[in-house]
């Protein structure tokens, strides 16, 4: 949210933001595959520089396409377990379903969509890969809303099977959710996320066996 209000009011913002995600997305995503993220091994975060290579010699292509939204991704993974790391998953669920309404209400008020327009048509110099937003065939998606993502998994990082169960429920949802496409331009991608916490936490909650009563003291 604050991206998008840095943008509408300094334009110059979208630029810098290329930059800083054309250095720190290769990167991040690099120790997501060598270390942070489920199933990691050191050898692959090798990968990183390959996707790279991919998205910058086939940016207009639905190959490099896919390789740099991979990477950004990847990058958004690494950044969802360095905060699961040091935050509260109480404090996590809250915090996206904070930027859900957040979402919700950009676009709803139109405030959303110049500034989104202005941060996707940003590039960098030499044909370089555009990373802090993605692109595939004609469907676009804010990093912010990969970043969301990557925070739920994040947070339910120590439950495998919830975690697992979650990535499910957002894929169900955001299918669902996005036949609205049919009828609007524009949907805050973020929305999925949220109602796939809410349904999986009730969900977990509803599940957990009642705690026994202790026997009355005699």
């Amino acid at each position: 949210m604050g991206v998008i209000f840095a943008i509408r009011y300094a334009s110059a913002t979208a630029t810098w933001l290329t930059y800083l995600a054309l250095v720190a997305v290769p990167i991040l995503a690099a120790l997501a595959l060598g270390w942070l993220a489920r199933g990691a091994r050191p050898w692959l975060a090798a990968l990183a520089p390959v996707l790279f290579a991919v998205a910058w010699l086939a940016p207009a292509s639905l190959v490099g396409e896919a390789a740099a939204a991979l990477l950004s991704a990847l990058s958004c993974v690494t950044l969802g377990v360095l905060l699961a790391a040091v935050t509260p998953s109480r404090w996590l669920k809250l915090g996206i379903l904070a930027m859900s309404a957040a979402d919700v209400w950009l676009v709803a008020s139109a405030q959303l969509q110049a500034p989104n327009a202005v941060l996707v048509a940003a590039r960098p110099g030499g044909g370089l890969p555009q990373l802090q937003s993605e692109q595939f065939g004609s469907m676009t998606l804010g990093y912010g809303d990969l970043f969301v993502a990557a925070l739920l998994g994040g947070a339910l990082a120590p439950r495998p099977r919830v975690q697992r169960l979650a990535a499910a429920v957002t894929l169900a949802v955001a299918s669902g959710f996005d036949l609205l496409f049919l009828v609007v331009y524009e949907l805050p991608a973020t929305v999925p996320v949220a109602l796939a916490l809410v349904l999986v936490s009730v969900c977990c909650d509803r599940s957990k066996p009642a705690d026994a009563t202790p026997p009355p003291v005699t």
